[in-house]
């Protein structure tokens, strides 16, 4: 029984690490196709920037979960997949690099380099877990050697077989198409984001004027104390935003901004505002 409730466990961990990293992946996958000037491609980073590295939490733990509940699972998984997984985390890392420092140079080449980065982090997970999973579905040679149980006796092209590499492909696309998707919503919110900032709703933006006693002040102890005067009324609400990250897509930090410049704040004060109703869960 406790072995079943492990399982399913483990599963919802792989399943959130898919549901929630496949955007990101796809958002990577289609960035030369969808990004032609340097503001798109600057778009689609910051869509994926506030989460990308909290969705990765999700395979962490479903690594430490299948180490505790099924070692020998473990063991024969990160044994017999080692250079598959090796080239799986190659790639994450420099997928990370490519988000940490495409903007530390302003250069069109150094840009290019990292994008280009970026796509190459982004296909080969999106394709090579999938080849995982189809291996452990379809099976692979597993044998005892020398007393010791549940050894890979297979090569790296075992794994390379049609049935995983078509269920490689699946994943590949359908990250592909969770990416646009993300993209998408994320453009609408973006737009209206757009809208409510050049005073589309006609509401009066908070902190458009400066209290002569707080002059001397800087932009951040102002912005903070525009922060501590809203009200629990506005507090609350523009932090409900957040619930709409719930749905497949939709930015946490984007629905909570969009929300604060609808109830009278300005784009800087909710972009503040956003990152510390984050802070609990950081």
């Amino acid at each position: 029984m406790l072995h079943t409730i492990w399982f399913l466990l483990i599963a919802v961990l792989w399943i959130g690490y898919f549901f929630l990293e496949g955007f990101d992946f796809g958002s990577g996958i289609l960035l030369p196709f969808l990004g032609k000037t340097h503001a798109e491609k600057r778009a689609i980073y910051n869509a994926v920037g506030p989460v990308w590295d909290g969705n990765e939490v999700w395979v962490l733990t479903a690594g430490g979960a299948i180490f505790a509940a099924f070692p020998q699972w473990y063991a024969s998984l990160f044994s017999g997949f080692y250079l598959a997984l090796f080239v799986i985390l190659l790639a994450l890392i420099v997928r990370i690099c490519a988000f940490e420092y495409r903007s530390k140079i302003d250069s069109d080449t150094w840009r290019k380099t990292w994008d280009g980065l970026l796509v190459f982090g982004s296909v080969v997970p999106a394709l090579l877990w999938g080849v995982a999973f189809g291996n452990i579905v379809m099976g692979v040679p597993l044998e005892t050697v020398n007393g010791v149980q549940h050894v890979f006796t297979g090569t790296f092209f075992t794994l390379l077989r049609p049935f995983p590499l078509l269920a490689g492909l699946t994943t590949l696309l359908v990250f592909t198409l969770h990416g646009a998707i993300f993209l998408s919503l994320n453009g609408i919110v973006l737009y209206v984001t757009e809208q409510l900032k050049r005073g589309g709703t006609g509401r009066r933006r908070a902190g458009a004027s400066v209290a002569p006693e707080d002059a001397h002040l800087d932009p951040d102890e102002l912005s903070d104390r525009r922060i501590a005067g809203l009200t629990w009324g506005q507090a609350i609400s523009i932090g409900a935003a957040q619930i709409l990250a719930l749905l497949p897509g939709i930015s946490r930090s984007g629905s909570t901004i969009s929300a604060g410049i609808f109830r009278g704040m300005n784009h800087e004060d909710s972009a503040r505002f956003a990152f510390l109703l984050a802070t609990p869960v950081i």
